[in-house]
Parts: structure tokens; C-alpha cells; sequence
């Protein structure tokens, strides 16, 4: 176990646990957009730096990636860090002034309006980058990724219009905290819609209760990922016995 300090609150953690998990473990709140138990750690929203000291030498760090260390002394809610975080929360509202969780967030950490002006009111993806970790991680296809640089960066499919790597399984609506991508089932198909493009996939039908109630693609490829039959998915999850 080793030992630190976090607001004044001496606490043990697990050598290999990050400062935000710490933190989350004795209920010292950090606030934090682009984090998911599902994926790994990433550091894009930066909402999570805290002050740490060491050594007599003290910094910035983000606490999803930077990992307890014995004796260190760290500091979550200071002058420096707060006026940090409000600076990072202006400009997500000016980025997505709609985005209910950046409101909350901005609200709970006393900002009331952005100074920057708002390019887009309609922007709902604040770059947190967990559609395109959960599509590589956890799915295995990277279909989506950030592309370009600067203040161009976004979420997009290859070439923006190539969706063959997508299996229209939707991990990416889930975890996004925002709704800048959203999953529906209409019929006999399933529409995902990102910020820059809309795809649509034929979903499967149940021949017992005529229930459309799965991609075909994402059957296909569990189909070939687990080499199993076919027949595993010729009847809905409610149907079978």
C-alpha cells in the first residue's frame, strides 16, 4: 500500500491506482468528462489536473493518468487549480453551449457563462475521445478516430464517408457523455448519427416473433470473432429456449 496525502487527508491506496481513483475511493471529488472504467485513461478534457508536490517540488498533473506514489502531497481544490478548471470549463461551453453534462459540470463548479464566443450552438462533442477508445479497445475495430489538428480536430469515420470498420454496435452512443452521437432503431434499421455523418445499417428479424432486434454486420462479426454458427443468432435473445 503507500501512502499520501490529498487535501489535507492522509489515505493508503493500491501501488498502480491513479489519483483519481484514489481521490473517487474516499470521496474527494475531481471533476472529469473524458474518463469510463471501459476504456483506458486518455487525458483529453484536462478537467482532472490537480497540484501535486514532491520533493519540495510541485506541478500540474492529470489524475486519471498520474499514479499514487508514497509520500506525495497532493492538492485538488486550490486557488490555482480552480481557476484552471474554470478557464477549461468556459471554453467547453463555448465549444458546446447545449452539451448537458458540460452545463452541470459548469454549474458545479461556479461558472454561469462563457467570455469566448460560441462558433457553433449546435456542437455536442467535446473531444473526450471515449467513442474512439471503446471502438478500439473494447470492440476491437477502430472505425471512428480524431482527426486533424489544431482547432479542426473531430471525431470522424475514414475519409468521412467509409463506415465498412463500423459494425453499428452503438458502443460509441453509449459511452459518449454528451449525445453528440446518437443510436436509433427505426424499422428494420439502425441509424447512428455523429456529428459529421449518418449511417444506417439493416438490422436482423426474428422468423419466430418478427422482432428486428440486431445489426446483421454485428452478428457477422461475432459470428467470425468467437468462430461460432450462424444458428446461434437465427431466433432473438426473448425466443430462444
Amino acid at each position: 500500500m503507500v501512502t499520501l496525502t490529498i487535501d489535507g487527508q492522509r489515505i493508503q491506496a493500491e501501488e498502480g491506482t491513479t489519483l483519481l481513483e484514489a481521490a473517487r475511493d474516499h470521496n474527494i471529488y475531481i471533476p472529469t468528462l473524458c474518463v469510463n472504467e471501459a476504456v483506458s485513461p486518455y487525458g483529453a478534457c484536462r478537467l482532472c489536473l490537480v497540484e501535486v508536490t514532491k520533493k519540495e517540488r510541485q506541478r500540474l498533473v492529470a489524475s486519471c493518468l498520474y499514479f499514487v506514489e508514497e509520500g506525495l502531497i497532493v492538492r485538488t481544490d486550490s486557488e490555482r487549480i480552480a481557476l484552471i478548471r474554470g478557464m477549461i470549463i468556459e471554453l467547453l461551453l463555448a465549444r458546446c453551449p447545449k452539451a448537458g453534462e458540460v452545463q452541470e459540470l459548469a454549474k458545479r463548479l461556479g461558472v454561469r457563462e462563457s467570455r469566448f464566443r460560441v462558433e457553433d450552438e449546435n456542437n455536442l462533442c467535446v473531444l473526450c475521445a471515449l467513442c474512439t477508445r471503446v471502438c478500439q479497445e473494447v470492440v476491437g475495430q477502430s472505425a471512428i478516430s480524431l482527426v486533424n489538428p489544431g482547432t479542426d480536430r473531430e471525431v470522424a469515420i475514414p475519409f468521412y464517408d467509409n463506415s465498412d470498420a463500423c459494425i453499428a454496435c452503438g458502443s460509441c452512443a453509449y459511452i459518449c457523455p454528451t449525445e453528440a452521437i446518437k443510436l436509433e432503431d427505426v424499422g428494420d434499421t439502425r441509424i447512428i448519427t455523429m456529428p459529421n455523418c449518418r449511417l444506417e445499417f439493416k438490422l436482423k428479424q426474428c422468423p419466430k416473433c418478427g422482432t428486428y432486434w440486431a445489426p446483421e454486420k454485428q452478428l457477422e462479426y461475432m459470428i467470425k470473432k468467437a468462430n461460432i454458427s450462424p444458428k446461434v443468432f437465427d431466433l432473438c435473445p426473448d425466443c430462444r429456449e
